[in-house]
């Protein structure tokens, strides 16, 4: 089995339009959520979000193909050539078909439905856009990824909901571990900030409505928790084996060891209330590693700030540390950037190889009134210096579905 590493990161997200901005900002303790200004939401009972600010694609792009992708995509084509720059390394045609691109999208091309969907209404069949299917599916973040690095080798979409970016980066990580590629561009892509997504999830009761104090309406694990921001973004990392990294000299940032999925057969959105799925996950990541739960100290939760999440989070989190899970240093980062659904692994991944490969770990904001049942360390005083060797990064998802990856700090 080959051992995998991670060699270079990008980021899109409510908190910067790289990864650096992204990092600073997170660690800064400042948020990314404001008052939505996609579409009106004057009637909607929530009126916020994690927007992605002056994103520009026709600075990776031309303004002929931008046209023609969706925002996630657009999101996704970005990030990977800012990964690829960050990397100091182009794929060789010759490599071509040992570079593969695994993207996770939960949801797709909704903008383009709607507005798709209006027009055909208005107009008829004649109007529609015969970009029309090629932009809303949720694989061809991957796939314009795929054509502008020139990456043969595996091309799959992961939609698993809010899991899609971290089962993107599993998937990723098995295939180099198991010989089928040398090179995987994983993550997770999204942008559903749109009048059907709000509504549908309003319709659920599961987004905040603290519309007047948008900076702390998303408060995982805080008693007065009212439901998720929305938010949108893009996640990337590069995974290499680690024999192919060392020959052409790449610098490596972490190693990844472990990677586990579960699912709850439980319920469409509600999680089990003892968090076993979730706990079944975490443990698969940690004995594919053969990690003893003693050994990681970091968490990077999923940590939506929804009632259910945050409570079987928790209950999950002891259940699988026992006593070590009061000294882990835990952190929720949709406090500050809201939920990037599909891309929210893909994000929470390219944090929790920083946390590693910098030795500074993000905290939690907007903890302002403990809940007595979320009692770890959850980083209210804000990031901390502090080494890691392992970080786990959580992320579950509607319909039952838990991923979990385990990074280790690099050490030769």
């Amino acid at each position: 089995m080959n051992r995998v590493v991670v060699t270079a990161l990008a980021a899109i997200t409510p908190l910067g339009n790289d990864l650096e901005s992204s990092w600073a900002n997170l660690l800064a303790g400042k948020s990314g959520i404001a008052k939505l200004t996609s579409f009106d939401a004057s009637g909607y009972d929530t009126q916020i979000a994690g927007e992605v600010k002056g994103f520009d694609p026709t600075k990776y792009v031309s303004v002929k193909a931008a046209r023609r992708m969706e925002k996630f995509s657009q999101y996704a084509v970005a990030a990977s050539k800012m990964l690829m720059e960050s990397a100091a390394w182009q794929i060789p045609p010759e490599e071509a078909h040992r570079s593969g691109v695994i993207i996770g999208v939960g949801l797709g091309g909704l903008e383009s439905i709607e507005n798709q969907h209006k027009k055909l209404m208005e107009s008829g069949p004649g109007r529609i856009s015969p970009f029309f299917i090629p932009t809303i599916i949720a694989n061809m973040a991957a796939g314009m990824v795929s054509i502008e690095l020139g990456a043969r080798g595996a091309n799959i979409c992961t939609t698993t909901a809010c899991a899609s970016g971290t089962h993107a980066v599993g998937s990723a990580f098995s295939e180099i571990k198991l010989g089928r590629n040398d090179v995987m561009i994983c993550g997770g892509a999204e942008s559903t900030i749109t009048p059907l997504a709000f509504a549908g999830f309003n319709a659920s009761k599961a987004l905040s409505t603290r519309n007047d104090d948008p900076e702390r309406a998303s408060r995982p694990f805080d008693r007065d928790r009212d439901g998720f921001v929305m938010g949108e973004g893009c996640g990337l990392l590069l995974l290499e084996s680690l024999d192919h990294a060392k020959a052409r000299g790449a610098t490596i940032l972490a190693e990844v060891v472990g990677f586990g999925a579960s699912g709850d057969a439980y319920h469409m959105t509600a999680p089990p209330e003892d968090g076993s799925g979730a706990a079944i996950a975490m443990q698969k990541a940690l004995e594919e590693a053969r990690v003893e739960p003693s050994q990681v100290d970091h968490i990077n939760a999923h940590g939506t700030s929804t009632h259910l999440n945050d409570l079987c989070e928790t209950r999950a989190i002891k259940s699988v540390f026992g006593k070590q899970a009061g000294n882990i240093a835990i952190c929720g980062n949709k406090g500050q950037m809201g939920h990037l659904l599909g891309a929210a692994g893909g994000v929470e991944a390219v944090f929790s190889v920083m946390a590693l490969a910098t030795g500074i770990l993000p905290g939690t904001v907007n903890q302002i009134t403990p809940d007595p049942e979320c009692d770890l360390d959850y980083g209210a005083g804000g990031a901390r210096k502090q080494e890691a060797a392992f970080a786990l990064s959580n992320s579950f998802g509607f319909g039952g579905t838990n991923a979990c990856m385990l990074f280790k700090r690099y050490d030769g």
